[in-house]
């Protein structure tokens, strides 16, 4: 697979350039998009961890730079790196996010038909399948794995585990 060795080489470089950042950005979108996961489940039902994708998600926090991302007429402000703003998403996707401090950081799948209740938080590398609601005060780690139609019940924290990369993240 072209990303598997894209995010394998660039692993071993110390500095990074504009196209590293563009072949990035198809690794963040295979992600959003869950054509890769931070883990999987094999034909006899063993999960494990692709350590290669989580080595990945940590790149981006690697080569990323601190940028301000909130907007100037905002009380709060809120620094982060530039590899990982919000998560884009439009009304096509099928998401229900209801108003009142919710987020979803990009390189997380959020599949069509979740329902994201404020205020809750969906970190990078998640996975969220069809159906789930993730109730007020919930919080997705990052690489966590979650099933179809699960209900994240209100104020539950459930943790990801991106480090070490070979570690399976906590999967539901």
């Amino acid at each position: 697979m072209r990303l598997r060795s894209f995010i394998e080489n660039l692993a071993t470089k110390s500095e990074f350039g504009n196209e590293d950042r563009i072949l990035f950005e198809e690794f963040k979108k295979a992600l959003r998009q869950g054509e890769i996961r931070a883990a999987e489940m094999d034909s006899e039902g063993n999960w494990s961890a692709n350590a290669w994708v989580k080595q990945g998600i940590l790149l981006g926090f690697r080569f990323g730079r601190m940028i301000e991302m909130s907007k100037p007429t905002e009380t709060l402000r809120f620094f982060d790196k530039d590899t990982y703003p919000l998560r884009p998403a439009s009304l096509e996707d099928g998401i229900r996010i209801v108003p009142g401090g919710s987020a979803i950081r990009d390189a997380a799948f959020v599949a069509t038909g979740v329902v994201v209740m404020p205020p809750a938080y969906i970190n990078v590398g998640a996975y969220v399948d069809e159906g789930t609601m993730v109730d007020s005060h919930a919080l997705v780690g990052s690489c966590a794995q979650i099933g179809k139609r699960v209900h994240l019940s209100a104020a539950a924290q459930i943790g990801g585990v991106l480090e070490p990369v070979n570690a399976t993240p906590v999967i539901i």
